[in-house]
């Protein structure tokens, strides 16, 4: 340590100890290193590991660890097993292999490394770690941002990414603005789409605990008992432990929240835009899909055992390109199988029996825009301006009958269009008022936070321009956390455009915000408005608006909540 270096030199004459001094400083200098400086080395309990540091010095990165067993050959479609402790130091510069998927803006389907996007073995995380170490009293010599950690060690948070639980990689995400606030920031890979969560009465038959089809789930337990048993190594405090997490993402944390399994690995939740699915399929009706699987797949043997060889015998390539038919809608879901979860996100909330730790809570202004781009202007086939083609519109989401009601809360005529009158009904009936309903029900049993994320100028850095402006849409809070404006851009290598003045200062708000409540279980300080802690006769929450957040008590009002609730049902938004 350069601090037990400094004190072997008193020791020596007061000639050589000066030039010895004025030597090392100006090595240190040299480098550009800061003088407290961790090691790029890590001796953790799984393995030691060679990192390095990011193109500014001040992030140390270990990316590529593997935190389970390859889940290939007979562990697909398996309970993750955990890591055993390689020999020798392991190589933790590069980037692990992506979860196998499709292509898509939203993730990158060929990773680079030669799989194509094929390669199961993809249970890898990265760490990214401040590079400086406390001083003696345990504090941060090299913050200096009136944000300082006065802990041993950093909170910890840990990145779920989105993408309908098909799509997605822990890879694309910088972390540095997060890390610059103090605190250690892991992002994870987890099995996709029909290999991350198909249920079938095979394999439930031969599971121990009789169920399947979570096991991208188990995978995101997994790597927290990982980060729990190994943070402490990369300068993390493993007692303060934050999941985070955006849309899927989003959807994964609050499924962490009431799952029994995920009990005593986290310290507090954050929930992007992961309110939309509440209830979650039993484990019959997954299976039943799964079947629908086989069936298309060609494995239909006469026992359990042959299915379960056609299945494992499957290329990658194989399954990925019959899953999409038996996930329709918003892509898989967990399954309420009785050990993961045993009941359904919205009436383990409404109960109180989930892990009860702080939350925040949120939704974009404009989500559903990012839909209505993305499905009707470009396929060619924008909404007609009429009410016939607005009704149609309408009528995917909720169905004929109800069309002509919605229709009518949500005149046309108001809207200067009708893929922007749609896309206020979307993002009302699928985020906003779920998540006003999660607020409800989390409140009176934890501390929670809600917030709407409302730069209506946010650029949109996922999908090519449309007749529309896309405002505050979905995933667009992204890159107001994450410095690179599109973790997913990649495949489509769209223009991005950077955040102006005023947005960056709200990204400054935000990331304060989030690693307060990382440290804290409650995001405010550090000179922010006041944010309150929401309660369900106000309702106020933090309107996360360039450049000064503000608070909002509209927000039922504006969303049209109480519409949906009595039109869908009591408890349904509300």
């Amino acid at each position: 340590m350069l601090a037990k270096k400094l004190a072997n030199l008193s020791a020596r004459p007061q000639p050589l100890r000066s030039a010895l001094c004025s030597a090392l400083l100006l090595g240190l200098a040299a480098l550009g290193t800061p003088a407290f400086a961790a090691s790029t080395r890590v001796e953790a309990p799984d393995g030691v590991f060679d990192g390095k540091l990011d193109t500014t010095g001040a992030v140390r990165e270990f990316l590529g660890i593997r935190y389970a067993q390859p889940v290939t050959g007979d562990l697909r479609w398996k309970a993750p097993q955990p890591v055993t402790r390689a020999h020798g130091p392991q190589d933790a510069t590069k980037n692990g292999s992506h979860c196998p998927q499709t292509f898509s803006p939203y993730g990158n389907g060929d990773p680079g490394d030669g799989s194509n996007g094929t390669a199961e073995d993809c249970l890898f995380l990265n760490v990214f770690t401040p590079n400086h170490r406390h001083d003696d009293n345990g504090r941060d010599r090299d913050n200096g941002r009136g944000d300082r950690d006065d802990d041993d060690a950093h909170a910890v948070m840990v990145w779920i990414h989105g993408g309908a639980l098909v799509v997605g990689e822990s890879n694309e995400y910088d972390a540095s603005k997060l890390v610059e606030k103090g605190v250690v920031v892991v992002t994870i890979n987890y099995r996709l789409g029909a290999l991350g969560f198909l249920a079938h009465s095979a394999l439930s038959g031969e599971s121990p605990d009789h169920i399947s089809g979570n096991y991208g789930i188990e995978d995101q337990q997994e790597a927290l008992r990982w980060v729990r048993k190994n943070i402490r190594a990369f300068g993390g405090d493993p007692d303060r432990v934050t999941i985070f997490g955006e849309s899927a993402g989003g959807l994964s944390t609050f499924t962490n929240l009431v799952s029994p399994t995920a009990k005593g690995l986290f310290d507090g939740a954050i929930v992007e835009s992961g309110a939309y699915q509440q209830t979650q399929p039993t484990l019959a009706q997954s299976q039943a899909l799964g079947g629908n699987f086989a069936t298309a797949v060609g494995c239909t043997q006469s026992t359990p055992a042959a299915v379960l060889a056609c299945l494992r015998a499957l290329p990658v390539s194989t399954i990925l390109a019959n899953q999409a038919a038996t996930f329709s809608g918003l892509g898989p879901a967990p399954t309420v199988d009785g050990k993961v979860l045993t009941q359904s996100i919205g009436p383990a909330l409404a109960s109180g029996q989930f892990n009860r730790v702080p939350v925040m809570n949120g939704t974009n202004h404009s989500e559903w825009n990012l839909f209505v781009g993305q499905d009707f202007d470009l396929t060619g086939h924008p909404i007609p301006n009429t009410e016939a083609g607005y009704k149609a519109a309408i009528a995917t989401l909720t169905g004929p009958a109800a069309a002509p009601i919605v229709a009518a809360q949500y005149p046309l005529a108001s809207f200067p269009s009708a893929d922007l009158a749609f896309g206020a009904v979307g993002t009302d009936l699928v985020f906003a008022c779920p998540a006003l309903t999660a607020d409800k029900l989390t409140s009176p049993f934890v501390p929670t936070f809600a917030y709407e994320f409302n730069d209506p100028n946010a650029p949109q850095n996922f999908l090519p321009p449309v007749s529309f402006t896309y405002g505050a849409s979905h995933a667009s809070e992204i890159q107001y956390l994450f410095p690179q404006a599109n973790p997913s851009a990649f495949g489509l290598k769209l223009p991005q455009t950077p955040l102006n003045a005023s947005q960056q200062q709200l990204s400054d708000s935000m990331v304060i915000y989030w690693t307060r409540f990382a440290k804290h279980g409650d995001p405010n300080g550090s000179g922010n408005p006041n944010w309150p802690v929401f309660a369900g006769n106000t309702q106020t929450i933090i309107s996360l608006v360039p450049a000064t957040p503000t608070t909002e008590t509209n927000f039922t009002i504006a969303h049209h909540c109480a519409f949906w609730s009595a039109l869908l049902g009591a408890g349904a938004t509300n």
